[in-house]
């Protein structure tokens, strides 16, 4: 009995031993104050809060909780754009009389480094470690001085930013293109209109414009708080006084973009609008942020990264007061760089009023230099609305115009009709398959090669029945060049007219399209004779219209457009050397001067007594089958030939019934009545 009970004793002491040892096992092995600290380094460079928090002492916790401690550390990295974060354990000097340290304490020196968006921050400081008497386990004795040195408990890490002026774009005068200026804006206080609310409302609606729906939905967006002012609508001088002392309304000046020849540039400025959340995404690590204007259109949108500079940017603590502490970083204001364009403003506005809202557009050069001295798209709209405060009324009867005036028609493409003749003629004397003297025979206003065109024919406006190459220019004969382009062969006349540029891009900035000759290269006779008459895939815009002219001025060199006037410009203006022989050149020179001197020529109605004009008109002819009835686009396109300082090019879209291309001929020669002389 008595060994039973001895056993039993025995097997309860063992069972007890065994148990102390399990839990001694289980209980977290101690690290050293170093090993801790290290580990605190490598969760807090690695962003896990979480795990630093529960390396921190008692009363270090006490004073924050875990989600006051992470979101501490969060919103300071988040908002000053952390990134790079390095911290390592550095070794301070031997002090000369060593203090021998206390057990239950122990100090350690770190480095930290991070970039921000306001630049780098560094700096150097002690973390106090302390051995918790309850556990015996080191821990972090945390201040938020151990984020930055300076920090104070109640301390805040504050993003200072100070917004750069974005360039300016202005012609080659100096005038501006796209300016900063001024405005004074409209505003409303929801909760301060008084008791004659809604009258206000409808008074300030109607004031600007605008339908009380779009006003009360202004008033009540999700950001409005009471007694914020909500921006309305831009005013003048006279909407203060008529608004004067009225309850809840009030004015802020508010700089802003504005464009001095509003419509007559508008597709060339564009213009600049408040960054969408989309652009935002895409744009942030650029230094944008939501109050950000954006290029969206045009030279504000090519021109974004020069034009925006950069925002001063300070990283600071302030106190519970709101005084600086101490700035932890910073980045200078740098002013967005200005542009200076060969645009000449005078000569742009000119252009597009001579449109008087016909649909249609130009381009205008110094044909020497290149210089680009008017682009014009007709019709427009005003790029200054969409920075002032664009209506839906307005958006949507743009929207609806058959003239489609948000439509950049510069940069369009279209068939050059009879205007691409001078192309034609330069390639076949070029080639030595045309000659001046060379006379054809032609009878009729319809002729077709033969049986195998089946119904297809080529048609004139004037019956002839022996012409030269000067006569078939001065009376833009089809059929004349159709024969002159079988004869040369589709080879001969592709490639020959393919050295003006077709198939590239043209060499400036500004995105223009590719003119086209013939999508898959000339199948047959008849596209071959359509297209040696500016018809068939023949498609350009009206600026490469004006570049192909360049050789006949320029001994058989095509010019390089220029439209920035920088430091940076090449030497050599010419894009394509040599296109055709400077002697060809002069030939078509002296018949385009004709075409406008002999007063029977087509472009007869451009002469000015004095001036030394040539010129060429061209109908193109849109329509899908030969004989129907479609729309016509007339060109025409002029220079002075001794002074050779304005190469104009315009087009108008659907000239039938309405003079052709002599409707063109006639806003042409208005240009040149006042710019024809000027030298640029």
């Amino acid at each position: 009995m008595k060994t039973s009970k001895w056993l039993i004793v025995g097997f309860l002491l063992l069972l007890l031993l065994i148990t102390g040892c399990r839990n001694e096992a289980s209980k977290p092995k101690a690290m050293t104050s170093e090993q801790v600290f290290d580990s605190y380094m490598a969760a807090w460079q690695k962003g896990q809060y979480e795990d630093m928090y529960a390396m921190l002492s008692s009363d270090s916790q006490t004073r924050l909780s875990q989600d006051q401690f992470v979101k501490r550390y969060f919103s300071i990295y988040e908002g000053i754009g952390m990134s790079q974060l390095h911290i390592e354990r550095t070794t301070l000097p031997a002090p000369t009389k060593p203090t021998p340290a206390p057990e239950d304490k122990a100090t350690y020196t770190y480095h930290a480094s991070l970039m921000t968006i306001a630049g780098p921050i560094e700096f150097n400081y002690q973390a106090k470690l302390i051995k918790e008497n309850s556990t015996m386990y080191w821990k972090i004795d945390w201040t938020p001085s151990l984020i930055f040195p300076a920090m104070k408990d109640n301390d805040k890490v504050t993003v200072r930013t100070s917004k750069a002026m974005r360039g300016e774009i202005y012609d080659r005068n100096g005038e501006g293109l796209a300016i900063n200026g001024s405005l004074i804006i409209l505003g409303l206080a929801a909760d301060r209109l008084g008791p004659d609310a809604e009258k206000t409302v409808q008074s300030v609606a109607q004031y600007l414009g605008l339908s009380t729906d779009e006003v009360n939905k202004k008033l009540k967006a999700s950001w409005v708080k009471p007694g914020n002012f909500v921006p309305i609508g831009s005013t003048d001088g006279k909407g203060v006084m008529a608004f004067q002392g009225i309850e809840g309304v009030s004015f802020q000046q508010k700089k802003i973009r504005t464009y001095p020849l509003a419509e007559a540039a508008a597709h060339l400025t564009g213009y600049v609008q408040g960054i969408n959340a989309e652009e935002l995404a895409k744009l942030k690590d650029q230094g944008y942020g939501p109050d950000d204007q954006l290029g969206k259109a045009g030279l504000e949108q090519l021109f974004e990264k020069s034009l925006k500079g950069q925002d001063g940017v300070r990283i600071v603590i302030i106190d519970e007061n709101g005084a600086t502490r101490e700035t932890l970083a910073s980045k200078e204001t740098v002013a967005g760089e200005n542009v200076q364009t060969t645009i000449d403003s005078g000569l742009q506005r000119a252009i597009y009023e001579q449109y008087q809202g016909d649909a249609g557009s130009a381009s205008a050069l110094q044909p020497q230099s290149g210089e680009i001295l008017a682009l014009v798209s007709s019709p427009a709209y005003d790029p200054n609305l969409f920075v002032s405060g664009l209506s839906a009324e307005q958006w949507n009867k743009w929207n609806g115009d058959p003239n489609i005036p948000l439509l950049n028609r510069f940069t369009k493409l279209y068939s050059p009709g009879s205007i691409f003749k001078t192309v034609t003629a330069a390639v076949g004397l070029n080639a030595g398959v045309s000659s001046p003297d060379h006379v054809r025979n032609i009878q009729g206003l319809y002729w077709t090669k033969d049986a195998s065109w089946g119904n297809y024919y080529v048609t004139r406006d004037r019956d002839v029945p022996n012409e030269n190459l000067r006569d078939a220019l001065v009376f833009s004969d089809n059929i004349f060049f159709a024969q002159e382009a079988l004869a040369m062969g589709k080879d001969t006349f592709y490639n020959g007219a393919y050295k003006f540029g077709f198939g590239e891009p043209l060499p400036l900035p500004y995105p223009f399209p590719r003119s086209s000759l013939a999508n898959q290269g000339i199948k047959n006779d008849i596209q071959l004779a359509d297209s040696a008459y500016g018809q068939g895939e023949v498609q350009m815009s009206p600026l490469h219209v004006a570049l192909s002219y360049t050789p006949i001025i320029n001994q058989g060199n095509v010019i390089a457009p220029l439209l920035v006037k920088s430091a940076s410009n090449p030497a050599d203006t010419i894009w394509k050397r040599d296109v055709i022989r400077p002697e060809v050149a002069e030939i078509v020179r002296q018949d385009l001067v004709e075409a406008v001197r002999n007063p029977k020529g087509f472009a007869h109605g451009a002469y000015i007594s004095g001036m030394n004009i040539a010129g060429k008109t061209g109908t193109a002819e849109l329509k899908q089958k030969k004989g129907e009835d479609g729309l016509e686009n007339g060109w025409f396109i002029e220079f002075d030939a001794t002074l050779n300082q304005l190469l104009l090019t315009m087009m108008v879209e659907d000239v039938k019934k309405r003079g052709g291309s002599g409707y063109v001929v006639a806003k042409a020669k208005k240009i040149f009545l006042k710019y024809g002389k000027t030298t640029w």
